[in-house]
C-alpha cells in the first residue's frame, strides 16, 4: 500500500516507513500542502495511494464517495513523529487486511 501523509503528520514518515509502504509521499513533498481534501483525494484515487490523516474530514469523503482512495485515519493527538511510525508498523497486519478488503474504505487506528 502507498501512503499519501497529510500535512499534519511529520514529512518524515514516508521515508521511516517506506520499508512496508513502499512509494509513499507526504503532501509537502508534492508540493500539495495547501491543496484542498478535495484536491487530495482526488489525487490519492488517480494515483494509487491510501490517505493517512487525523483529520475525520476523510473519513467523511469515504462514507459519501467510496472508495479508492482508501483512508488510514489516525485516532490520534499529539503524538510524536515516532509514536505514529509505531502505531502504523504494529498494526502493518491489520492494514494489509484492509488493503485486501475490497467492502471497507477506513481504517480507524488508535
Amino acid at each position: 500500500m502507498k501512503l499519501l501523509i497529510d500535512q499534519t503528520l511529520s514529512p518524515k514518515l514516508a521515508g521511516r516507513l517506506a520499508d512496508l509502504f513502499p512509494g509513499s509521499a507526504h503532501v509537502m513533498t508534492l508540493g500539495m500542502d495547501s491543496s484542498s481534501d478535495d484536491e487530495l483525494w482526488e489525487f490519492a484515487r488517480n494515483n494509487g495511494f491510501a490517505i493517512v490523516s487525523k483529520d475525520e474530514d476523510y473519513n467523511s469523503l469515504s462514507v459519501l464517495r467510496g472508495h479508492p482512495p482508501k483512508v488510514l485515519w489516525l485516532l490520534i493527538r499529539n503524538f510524536k513523529t515516532s509514536q505514529v511510525e509505531a502505531l502504523l508498523r504494529s498494526r502493518s497486519a491489520d492494514i494489509s487486511a484492509f488493503e485486501a478488503d475490497v467492502s471497507v474504505g477506513t481504517l480507524a487506528l488508535a
